[in-house]
């Protein structure tokens, strides 16, 4: 007898008779032995209708009113299930993040876990039921208040609760058979990848591959979680995020994981910058301090006549008023001359932890945009990432033909994206 924690997206979850489909495979995987318990996202587009309903009665809803409201649409599915899978025969209770000892900080629509307390989800599971959790919220201890995780909180409640029960695995159900080369949705010749490190799938979703979230995967490797990413709408074997290595298995790592890639990012360029000691550290100061994440950043050489230089950085399109206001307030402390803003742009990032001992990478990489016509404006390199900024315009073809030059292309037909959305 094993203890596995699944857990299902919204589009597995989408209606009566989707809910139906995954309350059997649960009712399945309970007879065959194993404890399970099961985190649930919100049906459908339910968060998103949420949202919109909100911002129809105000367009600066209180955050707190917000994640009480937001909760609601995975309260309804983790509901909906436990009906669902008492209906089969098989005992099931539904908790929500506050009752399955979820605990976080008081951040609300971006809360962190800071500890799990899962002594109700044990005792269900010790008196033979399915325990099935409400994914993205949790509770503040001190206050009380009920919070949301933010993007992607589900993914994160379910490996949480994982390592906090020391369940087996992780199993992550989406609307894709598991963990691709690149977005299936791009590249129907997207090749699904048995295994990846936790190292390659932490870079996958930090640059826009959408079937793992960042936080999700961060938790996991913390806490050697193991991630089965399956198809909630087909029974095959998926992919598995672990760095255990399975006896008999080759060490040498392929050299390249796949291709991702992210339209979400927008560039800010400053303008006339001063290119003295400390210049730099007042700009990104002025941005830490509107609390905004930046990705790449690219300063030109100075001009000899003038004495200026440019600084270019990318970050999510979402703050990019909050950085281009705060700049603009700092403009004449800092001296610089202006502040360009470009949503237009698209990340394309090739990932894979053999490109390290693999010379040439680079070289193919950028022979592969000049050959398909994507000029290339960003670049940035780690270990095993090797990221450009292009035309957002450009994206698809970009991600198609590097994909095609290191031979990522699979030869058993194209992928199949069940749910249409690759989450």
């Amino acid at each position: 007898m094993g203890l596995i924690v699944q857990k299902y997206g919204g589009s597995s979850v989408a209606d009566a008779a989707s809910i139906k489909r995954v309350a059997k495979r649960i009712a399945e995987a309970k007879r065959a032995g194993d404890d399970v318990v099961v985190v649930v996202s919100a049906m459908g587009d339910t968060t998103d209708e949420l949202i919109e309903l909100a911002n129809q009665i105000t367009p600066l809803p209180p955050s707190r009113e917000m994640d009480i409201l937001l909760t609601a649409g995975e309260r309804i599915s983790m509901s909906l299930l436990a009906m669902a899978i008492a209906n089969l025969g098989v005992e099931a209770q539904s908790f929500t993040g506050q009752q399955a000892g979820v605990l976080t900080d008081d951040v609300h629509g971006r809360a962190r876990i800071i500890d799990v307390r899962a002594s109700r989800i044990r005792q269900a599971l010790d008196g033979g039921a399915v325990a099935i959790v409400a994914g993205f919220q949790g509770v503040n201890e001190q206050t009380n208040d009920v919070t949301t995780l933010g993007r992607g909180g589900s993914d994160t409640t379910a490996v949480a609760l994982a390592a906090a029960l020391r369940a087996d695995v992780c199993e992550i159900y989406t609307d894709v058979d598991g963990v691709f080369s690149a977005d299936p949705r791009i590249v129907p010749s997207a090749r699904k990848l048995d295994r990846i490190t936790y190292e390659e799938m932490l870079d996958m979703a930090a640059s826009g591959a959408k079937v793992l979230m960042l936080r999700c995967v961060e938790y996991a490797r913390r806490n050697q979680v193991p991630i089965h990413v399956r198809s909630s709408f087909s029974g095959h074997v998926g992919t598995l995020v672990t760095d255990e290595v399975v006896e008999g298995e080759s060490m040498e790592q392929p050299i390249i994981s796949g291709v991702a890639h992210d339209r979400s990012e927008a560039k800010v360029t400053v303008v006339g910058v001063p290119d003295v000691p400390g210049t730099a550290a007042q700009i990104f100061e002025v941005v830490a301090a509107a609390d905004v994440n930046i990705d790449m950043i690219v300063q030109n050489v100075s001009a000899a006549k003038t004495g200026l230089t440019d600084i270019s950085f990318t970050l999510p399109a979402a703050d990019g008023q909050k950085a281009t206001a705060a700049l603009a307030v700092a403009q004449d402390r800092i001296g610089f001359e202006s502040v360009q803003y470009d949503d237009t742009i698209g990340k394309l990032s090739l990932i894979g932890a053999g490109m390290k001992s693999h010379p040439g990478v680079s070289a193919k990489l950028f022979g592969a945009l000049r050959d398909a016509g994507i000029n290339i404006e960003m670049i940035s390199t780690s270990e095993i990432r090797v990221s450009v900024i292009t035309r957002s315009d450009q994206l698809d073809d970009a991600v198609r033909a590097v994909h095609t030059a290191f031979g990522l292309d699979s030869s058993e037909g194209e992928a199949v994206v069940y749910g249409g959305t690759g989450r």
